[in-house]
């Protein structure tokens, strides 16, 4: 399918926006509105309690909102475009051939339970094997294959030229991802340590280890990783990018780290020249790795690199390997009971063969009208968010000329990308084990990623697939992209009112959108380049306002004796809040341009104001049943605020909420003027 240019007549602008006030609730259920909580006592709650409790928590889930809803919906749909493939027995070589390879192979729990650890013995025997004269060459093959231990680096955008590409490199990686784990000794940490700390006991067991080995190996893997965690930066400090920005030459970074071969890295691990310059991301953290490879004795090292490389094979060997990760991650998240073997295999099919997968989806399942409706209504909420800029109190016209071009400069993907990924190099071989197969997969994507060093940055990629139920904004392309996958109720449904639908997929666009201005997308200008475009008096006043706003995150309680981090999640808050008030303004300047009085009795849908579905259908997006282990998990590990808070935070500061609903001074949700915070 390729994307047709069209020419927006007045007659398609109505097609697309609908044709005036709709008579009927299509994407939002108005009679499960929650008649025993008031809209100003708790707003989320108001909203969403019906739909809670139509949809507790089943076994296999953490949590379950309204994103899993539509997940759910889009793996359906794709399991039934994989299962279809594989009854036609497609032609070797060709996508569906590659699709119906990878599934299949996840499906075959005989096979995987019959090889065992098998397949991963060969490598383990390696690692095992190796002399003192090899550690080096064992290090650069597991860099070069499987895992990043000590140290990593790679390209990407370079963040002070989009257009080209940079060297990055950084330390290593944690198992448990975060810092705190390793390092604060509360009940929480020390639960989730012992579960990780069993969790490579039990997978080296199931690797052919001995207990007595496999306890040596947990011992000198969470030893090396505190020390790592203990060089590692916290979650708020990771926000800082231009801190992160350390521009290095080739000859200042082996002077400062010169116990790893930088020379032997490239060229074996990479097969490219040694740069000239390299980006340090993480100095303190770098220098650790650099330490670690002097300081360990060759058997802490290998039970390093043997945990690294079987954390990676795990997911993909046999059950007693996969039940072990979901006993860790019962503690870790709540859930409790495994997803089914399909809804896993069909996720590693979609994470390595995504945009083959998703040809097929946009062919059945992705109508051009969604298109059509998408870019007239981003341009509806880009020209909303500039009359918004135009009129900022805080900030001075100079800056604002900038604002302006950079918003202006936005690039917009709808849908799906306008070129496929070609896989016609990929070899998959049904033969092979699940493991094998996905690590030709791997090898392939990494040859296509070390293909593009050394070539300008290509600007068409896209970093979801189409059926992903997402969007992102990307400070380096300048732009925002929306997949096929969420253009679907309650985001945007074609036959729902247009408060519903600029309250749905409008506040994602404009959330998108204002990731752009955000306290990291504003470090970056219109040409994705990090370039400082405030004035100082702007820059200041900005801050203020953002320290505002992150304190009023961080004084709510989400579980006793924990708050939410506001600091950790300012970017997605101050996305939340200009999305809202984007969206909103876009939605009066619509209804006007058609002649509608959204005052009016007319204009009621359903018995309800327009206003007030607009901010029903928005708290109905974040409708969901939580454990409080995820409560916990996410709060230490999600850049984004929990569901209830991305609603009743977000709303507090805006006075077109208030006055839709009657909240008045007194009323719970009420915050008095004095104590709003508007940034965008």
């Amino acid at each position: 399918m390729r994307i047709r240019s069209f020419l927006f007549s007045g007659l398609l602008l109505s097609m697309a926006l609908g044709m005036g006030a709709q008579e009927h609730l299509k994407s939002l259920n108005g009679k499960g509105l929650n008649p025993d909580v008031k809209p100003g006592e708790d707003f989320y709650l108001y909203v969403n309690q019906d739909w809670m409790n139509n949809h507790p928590l089943t076994p296999e889930y953490s949590r379950y909102g309204q994103f899993n809803v539509l997940n759910d919906s889009s793996n359906n749909r794709v399991q039934r475009i994989v299962t279809n493939l594989s009854k036609k027995n497609p032609e070797k070589g060709t996508n569906a051939f590659l699709i119906a390879t990878l599934y299949e192979a996840g499906m075959d729990s005989v096979k995987r339970n019959q090889l065992g650890s098998a397949p991963i013995q060969a490598d383990l025997a390696r690692i095992e094997n190796a002399t003192a004269e090899e550690m080096m060459d064992l290090l650069l093959w597991l860099h070069a294959n499987y895992a990043s231990p000590l140290f990593s680096a790679g390209h990407s955008e370079d963040m002070a030229n989009s257009a080209q590409y940079a060297m990055y490199a950084s330390g290593p990686g944690l198992g448990l991802g975060d810092r705190d784990y390793y390092l604060k000794d509360d009940k929480r940490n020390k639960d989730v340590r012992e579960a990780y700390e069993r969790l490579i006991e039990t997978q080296m067991i199931n690797s052919g280890y001995s207990k007595k080995d496999a306890k040596r190996i947990v011992k000198n893997v969470m030893k090396i990783e505190r020390l790592i965690a203990d060089s590692t930066l916290t979650r708020e400090e990771r926000r800082n990018i231009l801190a992160m920005y350390n521009p290095r030459t080739i000859e200042q970074i082996k002077t400062q780290y010169p116990d790893i071969p930088w020379d032997r890295y490239f060229a074996e691990t990479m097969g490219i020249p040694t740069p000239e310059v390299i980006i340090v991301t993480t100095p303190k953290t770098l220098q650790q790795g650099n330490n670690l490879m002097t300081s360990l004795t060759d058997r802490e090292k290998k039970d390093y690199y043997l945990w690294n490389y079987v954390r990676g094979a795990a997911p993909y060997l046999s059950d007693n390997f996969t039940t072990a990760n979901f006993e860790f991650n019962k503690v870790m998240s709540g859930v409790q009971e495994q997803q089914p073997r399909w809804k896993r295999a069909l996720g590693v099919t979609e994470r390595h063969l995504g945009e083959a997968v998703g040809e097929l989806y946009v062919e059945e399942y992705f109508p051009e009208s969604s298109k059509i409706y998408m870019q007239v209504l981003v341009e509806n909420l880009r020209k909303a968010l500039g009359k918004h800029i135009i009129n900022l109190p805080w900030m001075t016209d100079d800056t604002k000329v900038e604002a302006m071009k950079k918003l202006n400069s936005f690039t917009v993907k709808i849908g799906y990308p306008d070129k496929w990924e070609d896989y016609s190099e990929l070899v998959l071989d049904p033969n092979l084990s699940y493991w094998e197969n996905v690590h030709l997969a791997d090898m392939w994507a990494q040859k296509k990623y070390l293909e593009k060093w050394g070539k300008p940055v290509d600007r068409t990629e896209w970093g979801m697939t189409p059926q992903t139920i997402n969007a992102y904004y990307n400070p380096q392309n300048n732009e925002i992209v929306f997949p096929a996958g969420i253009l679907q109720a309650p985001f945007y449904d074609p036959e729902a009112s247009d408060a519903e639908n600029y309250g749905g997929i409008g506040v994602v666009i404009g959330h998108e959108l204002t990731h752009g201005f955000d306290d990291q997308g504003s470090q970056f200008d219109f040409e994705g380049n990090m370039v400082n475009w405030w004035t100082p008096e702007d820059k200041a006043a900005f801050d203020a306002l953002t320290q505002g706003l992150a304190d009023q995150y961080s004084a709510v309680e989400v579980l006793p004796g924990l708050f939410a981090n506001g600091q950790y999640t300012l970017g997605e808050n101050i996305a939340d809040q200009g999305g809202l008030r984007i969206a909103y303004t876009a939605f009066l300047d619509s209804q006007k341009k058609k002649g509608v009085d959204v005052n009016s009795e007319e204009a009621k849908i359903d018995g309800l104001d327009p206003a007030q579905v607009f901010y029903l259908n928005f708290a109905n997006l974040w409708a969901n049943n939580i454990r409080d282990e995820e409560i916990r998990s996410l709060t230490t590990s999600d850049v984004h605020s929990l569901g209830k808070n991305r609603v009743n935070v977000s709303v507090r500061n805006l006075q077109p909420f208030f006055d839709a609903f009657g909240i008045v001074e007194g009323d719970a949700m009420y915050r008095p003027e004095s104590e709003r915070v508007i940034i965008w």
